[in-house]
């Protein structure tokens, strides 16, 4: 099943930086496909591993073992979800922050610009905001600053404006509809990469990723042990700044606030100094892992 759904980014290394002691609690922020959950219950004797995910679609891959326990929560609930599993602190937490290979493949999620569907892009079925929903009723100014903050996209205004004028005259339901309107845009070549930026910061929007990330990096400061460790697997800028900033300075602008003798005050120390990424062998086998970060830090 786990190579059908997702198959896991950089496995043996964001596992191996969990540093796992065989009776400790761990914690699995985005189970998808299970195959980080499942390597690290390997490498367990009597401890736990508790995973969060909120798409229905990965229950299938539920790993029936005593020592797992599945929450359906999106994991910016992550501390009141685990306390009311009885979980106070864990020796380490991984989050793999990429979409899933299933998303991405079932054409009706819409996450894809390869398939002809309607522009959905929900990471949970029961979230209540679409892609197409946003298109056609966010005023210009809020598309621009969705295109220009989270596709980093220069044209962001004049993509925005496009938006509001053709829907005037249909509403936008499908990825065919947005790639036709958007199509002027395109530079020679360049086409999956200027539609990528575009579904980008609508997945994004949609699902607030941004935030929903920094309330769990803020959140994994009282949730891991001291000596445990946090384990994150970012795929663009947007999201690995964030991972960035917050281990450097336990913020995520600015600089770390500083104690009376000037030193720095953070809950996290950076353990690898240059980002861990994948082997040509590894994006060879699953071309996704191909922009994956990883960054590992010990709670202080």
């Amino acid at each position: 099943m786990q190579n059908e759904f997702h198959k896991a980014v950089l496995l043996k290394e964001s596992v191996d930086g969990l540093k796992i002691k065989k009776d400790g609690i761990y914690v699995d922020a985005t189970f998808g496909g299970g195959g980080h959950s499942k390597e690290i219950l390997k490498r367990l004797a009597e401890g736990q591993v508790f995973a969060f995910e909120q798409d229905e679609d990965a229950w299938r891959n539920k790993i029936n073992d005593g020592r797992f326990i599945l929450i359906k929560q999106n994991f910016r609930n992550i501390k009141k979800a685990l306390k009311e599993v009885e979980v106070e602190k864990a020796d380490g937490l991984l989050a793999d922050l990429g979409v899933s290979s299933h998303q991405f493949d079932t054409s009706e999620r819409g996450f894809s610009t390869r398939f002809d569907a309607v522009l959905d892009m929900r990471m949970s079925r029961e979230m209540d905001v679409t892609a197409a929903e946003i298109l056609n009723e966010y005023e210009r100014e809020d598309l621009k600053k969705v295109f220009k903050e989270y596709g980093e996209l220069e044209n962001a205004g004049a993509i925005a404006k496009v938006i509001t004028v053709k829907r005037e005259k249909k509403k936008i339901q499908q990825v065919s509809e947005l790639r036709e309107m958007l199509k002027s845009f395109v530079k020679h070549g360049k086409e999956n990469q200027f539609f990528a930026k575009v579904f980008q910061a609508l997945r994004i929007e949609v699902n607030d990723e941004l935030n929903a990330l920094k309330d769990l990096l803020m959140q994994c400061s009282d949730i891991i042990k001291k000596e445990g460790r946090l384990v994150v697997i970012s795929y663009h800028s947007l999201e690995d700044r964030l991972v960035k900033n917050f281990i450097r300075s336990g913020k995520f602008e600015g600089e770390a606030e500083k104690d009376f003798y000037g030193n720095r005050i953070t809950p996290f120390k950076q353990l690898n100094k240059k980002i861990i990424q994948p082997t040509e062998k590894e994006i060879k086998s699953n071309p996704r892992a191909r922009s994956a970060k990883l960054r590992i830090a010990e709670k202080l």
